[in-house]
C-alpha cells in the first residue's frame, strides 16, 4: 500500500475543500481521506507542498499512429507496421508524461490500437479504422465503405476484432484534401444502419462531423458522441441554440476538439477556414463554452497526433482552453476526467478519486480549480498503481 497527499484536491467531479489523502493498493485507489488523516502504520506518503491531487486526465480524441509530423496522416498507407508499432508507443509515453493515463483512439490504421497497444500505457479505448466513403476522410486508414449492408458488416468486423467503440466520417474533414467539410458523407439510412448495428452488438458510435447537416443527420439517428460539432455551412458556423437544446437533451456527447501547441502554423487548408470565417482556437472555445451552459455533455479531446499543432500530451491545454472560453475551472477540469471517462465507457474505472477504481492519479504545482494553467505543471502521474512519473 501507498499514500498520496495534497492540500488541494479535485476528485473528478467536485472540489475537496480539506484536500485529500489517496491510498492505494494493488493499482486500486481502497481509500480517499481528508489531507489532514493519518494513513495506517508503515504506508509510505507522498506529499509535495503546493499541489493539488486530482485522477488521472482522460483524453476522448487522439489519434495514436499519428506521429504529429506535417505527413502524420498523409503517410500511414506507406508505413511498415513496425513503425506504427513504435509511432503508437511513444504516443502513449507522452501522454502519460502530461497526466494522460486514458485514451480513445479514434481512428488507427492496420487495427494497430485495437490488436496491439502496449499493456504498460494509458488505458485505451480504440476504434480501428474510421468508417469514411470510398476516398472520404481519412481514407488511408483502411475504412472505407458504402451502402448500409456493407457498413453493418463493417461494424460485425469491428465487434469480432475487439474495438470498444465505432467511428463515423460523416462529413469531409480538414486533413484530407478533396473532402468537403461543408457536406455529409453517407445517406441518412446508412448512417442509421451504422448506429443501429452497432447498439445491437453493445458498441457506442461517436461520429467526426463539421458539417451543419451531418451533425443533424448524426443526432438524429443516435449516434452516442460527436467530434468537432463545428457545424459548418457555406457562409459560417457554430452550433445554433435550438440544435444545443437538442444536444442536451439527447445527452450526446460532444468533443470540440480543443487544444492548440502554442506558435502553431495551421495547414495551408485549415488556415484558409479559420481566415475566412474566424474559426480562431478562442471562438471556438467560446462555442463549446456556450454548448456547455445549454446542457450539453461536453468532453475534452485534442484529436492528437495528427498535424505539427496537435501534439501527444496536449490535452491540459485542451482543458484551459476550453476555460478560457468561459468554462469554470472545476467544470472544465471535469470534462477530462469524470465526464471523459463516463464518454468513454471508462466512467466505472477511472476518471474519479473514489474506492475501487484505478488508482490513476495526477499530482500539479498550483490549484487547477483556480487557475487551469497549473494542469500543466505535473509533478507526479500513476497510472493503474504504477508511478510512471515519479516525484523529483
Amino acid at each position: 500500500m501507498r499514500g498520496y497527499r495534497a492540500d488541494h484536491a479535485f476528485d473528478g467531479e467536485r472540489v475537496l475543500r480539506d484536500g485529500a489523502l489517496v491510498l492505494v493498493d494493488d493499482g486500486r485507489i481502497v481509500a480517499v481521506e481528508p489531507a489532514g488523516a493519518a494513513p495506517p502504520d508503515g504506508v509510505p506518503v507522498t506529499a509535495l507542498p503546493g499541489t493539488t491531487l486530482l485522477p488521472g486526465l482522460v483524453d476522448t480524441h487522439v489519434h495514436l499512429c499519428g506521429d504529429s509530423g506535417p505527413r502524420a496522416l498523409d503517410q500511414l498507407p506507406e508505413l511498415e507496421p513496425a513503425q506504427v508499432d513504435a509511432i503508437v508507443a511513444a504516443a502513449l509515453r507522452q501522454h502519460l508524461a502530461a497526466g494522460v493515463t486514458a485514451v480513445r483512439d479514434l481512428g488507427d490504421v492496420g487495427w494497430t490500437v485495437v490488436e496491439r497497444a502496449p499493456a504498460d500505457g494509458p488505458t485505451v479505448v480504440a476504434a480501428g479504422p474510421p468508417l469514411t466513403c470510398p476516398a472520404g476522410h481519412c481514407a488511408g486508414m483502411g475504412g472505407e465503405v458504402r451502402g448500409a449492408e456493407a457498413l453493418r458488416a463493417a461494424v460485425r468486423e469491428r465487434a469480432e476484432r475487439g474495438a470498444d467503440v465505432v467511428k463515423l466520417m460523416a462529413s469531409g474533414g480538414a486533413m484530407t484534401a478533396g473532402t468537403d467539410m461543408a457536406a455529409c458523407q453517407f445517406s441518412a439510412a446508412e448512417v442509421r444502419a451504422v448506429v443501429e448495428e452497432a447498439h445491437r452488438l453493445g458498441l457506442p458510435v461517436t461520429a467526426h462531423a463539421h458539417a451543419l447537416t451531418a451533425v443533424r443527420q448524426v443526432l438524429g439517428a443516435g449516434v452516442d458522441g460527436i467530434e468537432h460539432c463545428s457545424c459548418l455551412t457555406a457562409t459560417g458556423w457554430g452550433v445554433p441554440p435550438a440544435l444545443a437544446e437538442q444536444l442536451a437533451r439527447a445527452g450526446t456527447a460532444v468533443c470540440p476538439t480543443l487544444g492548440l501547441a502554442e506558435g502553431a502554423v495551421p495547414p495551408p487548408r485549415v488556415q484558409e477556414l479559420i481566415d475566412r470565417l474566424d474559426m480562431t482556437e478562442q471562438a471556438r472555445a467560446a462555442d463549446a463554452a456556450r454548448l456547455h451552459r445549454a446542457g450539453v455533455r461536453v468532453v475534452s479531446g485534442v484529436d492528437c497526433g495528427i498535424a505539427p499543432g496537435k501534439p501527444h500530451g496536449l490535452l491540459p491545454r485542451a482543458v484551459a482552453s476550453l476555460a478560457d472560453g468561459g468554462v469554470p475551472a472545476p467544470e472544465a477540469l471535469a470534462t477530462a476526467t469524470s465526464v471523459a471517462a463516463a464518454a468513454c465507457g471508462l466512467g466505472g474505472r477511472t476518471g474519479r478519486l473514489a474506492p475501487g477504481l484505478d488508482a490513476d492519479l495526477l499530482l500539479v504545482d498550483g490549484d487547477p480549480t483556480v487557475d487551469v494553467a497549473a494542469l500543466a505543471r505535473v509533478r507526479v502521474v500513476v497510472s493503474r498503481g504504477r508511478e510512471v512519473v515519479p516525484a523529483g
